[in-house]
């Protein structure tokens, strides 16, 4: 796996001690893309109450496999939470439906605003979408 800066990938993230993060459709070496997490994180598996989520990460390689995840994670995540989505890189061996630009303009048409793109791996780059500060 190619590392793109001498940041850890936790850091370039925003996840953050004590989070409680999920993942949707996550990879099988989701955690391998990680050195460490900070301390007291949780990765929840299950069905979370409205606004409980700090860390939302969206993997997606089709329109259906990406809306369906956002729509069930979206009221989980807390005001001031982070929602990252995935999508496979043109040079990734892995086929995919879905471009930068659809992940940007279905985030931004679903009221999140888009703060940064990163690379995650090799395969995965991901935008990183927050809400308004208005609207927080």
């Amino acid at each position: 796996m190619a590392r793109y800066s001498k940041t850890p990938l936790s850091k370039k993230l925003g996840i953050k001690e004590n989070f409680l993060i999920q993942v949707y459709n996550l990879p099988k070496n989701y955690l391998a893309f990680f050195l460490d997490f900070p301390n007291g994180v949780i990765i929840s598996d299950d069905n979370q109450p409205k606004e409980t989520l700090d860390f939302i990460h969206i993997f997606g390689t089709t329109e259906d496999e990406v809306t369906k995840a956002f729509k069930k994670s979206k009221p989980t995540l807390k005001k001031n939470g982070i929602l990252w989505i995935s999508w496979p890189k043109k040079s990734s061996k892995l086929s995919s439906e879905i471009d930068k630009e659809f992940v940007r303009n279905y985030g931004l048409s679903n009221d999140l605003v888009d703060v940064k793109v990163s690379a995650i791996d090799d395969d995965w780059s991901a935008h990183k979408f927050v809400y308004r500060i208005e609207d927080r």
